[in-house]
């Protein structure tokens, strides 16, 4: 079953903030990373609960080949996903 993904505005801004970083670096890796955290919400979508529980209700996903995280919320009676944060791995844990 297919769920709807609703997205914290901060996860669509490090997403957006992420392209410009990785085209700047070479151009066309900004469509890599974007391909790949799509193809990663895809899997959450169609498959949460492949992802265990981390903290409180939170789950994590990784997209392949870039170290991020997409960190979301189940919401079972909206049918709907959450993505709270979508956040490099090695960024300060204080965020």
């Amino acid at each position: 079953m297919g769920y709807n993904i609703v997205y914290f505005e901060v996860a669509k801004q490090n997403v957006i903030a992420a392209k410009i970083w990785y085209k700047a670096q070479q151009n066309g890796l900004q469509i890599r990373f974007a391909k790949a955290i799509k193809d990663a919400i895809l899997r959450i979508q169609n498959n949460p609960d492949d992802f265990s529980i981390r903290y409180k209700n939170i789950r994590i996903a990784h997209p392949h080949n870039f170290p991020y995280s997409i960190h979301f919320y189940v919401v079972n009676d909206s049918n709907q996903i959450v993505i709270t944060n979508i956040i490099h791995n090695y960024r300060d844990v204080s965020y």
